[in-house]
């Protein structure tokens, strides 16, 4: 133990440092560290007093050497998701544009709950030398800045503009970014000046500590309304989002609906709650979900939503369910319990459940519900096997499409093995056609639907997934828009040694949201690139050559059995690996297993197509639900 009395003069950067090295958390009964380093491109901002500090505690703190901020803050938002947000990364960024390019990468973190720590350089706190490099001045507002932006994207947000209050800041961020309801990105902003300013700290307050993530036993009342709701049940249902994974409850979430015969049903952050031949599973619900789910969801009389924010992807923008259903909410998250009137049981997952089973005692659904689902869950099992196929029922040759692929590795993959996917049509292929062989291997970020997370968060887990299951792969899909976005963290993974396997299927565009063009009466325009008026000739990138040219080993295919067999290759191989492959931009989408989902519609246009698709999609409006 260290003397009370005794003194530490550091600067504020090396205090910040070193107290984050030494917080610990544990994990399975061990204790490792929370940070596990951190994410960093240097600048005059950060360089010179913050860098010292990390150089001396490289060991502690690995840091990764990025090379956009923005793709190093979607590296930290993977690590933190493989990690189940037990353990999270650093992103530090220099004054001006380097911490603007995080501002992305801060709303993936928040809106998918992740915690993820920033800390950027800030303008000078005396003003002596105002207006510096990469300042913004507002003329009003001195105080004003760049980093000011980030209150709207931080679960915590501070300035640290004297070396004392790092006392207060860092155990204040810390807590949030360990706690299982409020989770999500810290901010800190750290002038260039007080960076390097110099406090006598108490050297306790560099002591190890170790961390346990809060359990929030829910509260009596919630559970005997939550359960007199269940008991009354005649068609229940269970919809599982990623909460259960985070609160390391997906054994008592199968534990509880075999006790009481109640199918389940996964959201898109909830995909690997369960494995695909589970017969409580009963598919992935909503916009991009699968006719079983949806089904049986338009049938239930009692929901219960464990660890879900119920987002318009799940809900069908609210038309999914019967309007007469009722709702409980069982999340960490008092804002995520009670949405749209919802009976709520706020606390952890796994104690929920447990408290709602030793309640519910022996109630159990009508086998003749559970049958139903199961058949209906038959059903697209069938349609999923012939949607993968590369071939129609008549032997003829399917066009190339995002579902052949992701059939060919799933067919291929180990169990064990991470998939990776955002943004775009493959989020929407991955979550009906992939099928789970293992718990907790699917990242499909569809939270902010943030293009350029595939690569550099599959980067992130990468390194996460190193420190437990090096023997296993980290496997991306992207397409070619979410490539030319951001793909310089092929880079990263080759420099690192953290190797992937990335598919790259292109589609020649922007493929999924020229299909909602067209789907709402609109010609194409704009999308595709052989449809955008100021591009005189079109081209395909070449995408091999400039994948290569950043390290990776790669190769050129024409079908989905060469992916296949490629992929069998790049699993033997000893670093990243991209395989190419066109898919066709308007054939082979995943035509079945979507609810209706609101989205903006001329209600006037001289065009008689987009006339007559607004008043179809305005039609399934009676269905939807009006909570709150």
């Amino acid at each position: 133990m260290t003397d009370n009395n005794e003194i530490l003069t550091l600067t504020t950067a090396q205090a910040i440092v070193r107290f984050l090295a030494a917080q610990f958390i544990e994990i399975d009964g061990e204790e490792v560290r929370v940070c596990g380093g951190g994410f960093g491109i240097f600048g005059h901002g950060n360089v010179t007093c913050l860098g010292e500090a990390l150089y001396d505690h490289q060991n502690e703190l690995p840091l990764y050497r990025g090379q956009n901020e923005q793709s190093m803050g979607f590296a930290a938002a993977g690590y933190a998701k493989y990690h189940l947000r037990k353990r999270f990364m650093f992103c530090t960024a220099s004054a001006g544009p380097g911490t603007a390019n995080l501002f992305t990468s801060a709303a993936l973190a928040h809106a998918n709950r992740l915690p993820m720590l920033m800390l950027c350089g800030d303008a000078y706190t005396t003003r002596l030398p105002d207006p510096v490099l990469q300042q913004l001045e507002h003329f009003g507002n001195p105080s004003l800045g760049v980093n000011d932006g980030f209150k709207s994207v931080s679960r915590f947000w501070d300035r640290i503009t004297h070396p004392a209050q790092v006392l207060q800041s860092l155990p204040a961020a810390l807590a949030t970014l360990l706690d299982p309801a409020d989770c999500g990105p810290a901010f800190i902003g750290l002038p260039q000046d007080v960076q390097g300013w110099t406090f006598d700290y108490p050297a306790s307050f560099f002591e190890k500590r170790v961390h346990r993530i809060r359990r929030q036993s829910p509260d009596i009342a919630e559970v005997a309304e939550a359960v007199a709701l269940l008991k009354e049940a005649k068609r229940p249902m269970i919809i599982a989002g990623g909460g259960v994974q985070y609160s390391s409850a997906t054994a008592e979430l199968h534990a509880f609906a075999t006790a009481h015969h109640i199918p389940i049903v996964e959201t898109i952050a909830g995909r690997a709650n369960l494995l695909n031949d589970d017969p409580l599973n009963i598919g992935p619900i909503g916009v991009t979900g699968s006719d079983s789910a949806n089904t049986i969801a338009k049938e239930a009389d009692v929901i219960l939503a464990v660890g879900t924010r119920l987002q318009d992807f799940t809900t069908g923008s609210w038309t999914a369910f019967a309007l007469d259903s009722k709702i409980i909410g069982l999340n960490a998250a008092r804002h995520d319990a009670m949405k749209h009137l919802s009976s709520p049981v706020i606390g952890d997952a796994k104690l929920g459940l447990l408290a709602l089973g030793e309640k519910l005692g022996d109630f159990k659904a009508p086998a003749s519900w559970m049958d139903h689902a199961q058949t209906e869950r038959a059903k697209w099992d069938a349609y999923v096997a012939g949607n993968v196929s590369t071939q129609n029922q008549d032997g003829s040759n399917r066009p190339n499409s995002y579902a052949q692929a992701i059939g060919a590795v799933n067919s291929l993959c180990d169990p064990n093995d991470r998939v990776v996917a955002a943004a775009g049509g493959l989020p929407a292929e991955v979550t009906a056609n992939w099928r789970t062989l293992e718990l907790g291997t699917v990242d499909v970020e569809f939270g902010f639907s943030c293009m350029g997370y595939e690569i550099s968060g599959a980067w992130g887990a990468r390194i996460a997934q190193c420190e437990k299951e090096p023997d296993q792969d980290t496997i991306v899909f992207i397409g070619d828009g979410s490539y030319l976005l951001m793909n310089s963290d092929i880079y990263s993974s080759v420099l690192s040694d953290r190797k992937l396997i990335i598919l790259v299927l292109d589609n020649g565009g922007f493929a999924v949201i020229n299909k909602l063009q067209n789907n709402t009466g609109n010609e194409s325009f704009n999308n595709l690139i052989a449809d955008c008026p100021t591009i005189k000739e079109p081209f395909r990138v070449d995408f091999a050559s400039h994948a290569k040219a950043m390290g990776a080993i790669v190769e050129t295919v024409f079908d989905a059995n060469a992916l296949g067999d490629a992929f069998k290759r790049a699993k033997q191989n000893d670093k990243t690996t991209v395989i190419y492959m066109t898919v066709d931009a308007y054939e082979g989408w995943t035509t079945e297993g979507h609810t209706w989902w609101e989205v903006g519609t001329p209600h006037i246009s001289k065009h008689e197509k987009i006339r007559t698709a607004h008043k179809e999609t305005e039609a399934e409006r009676v269905n939807q639900r009006k909570g709150i």
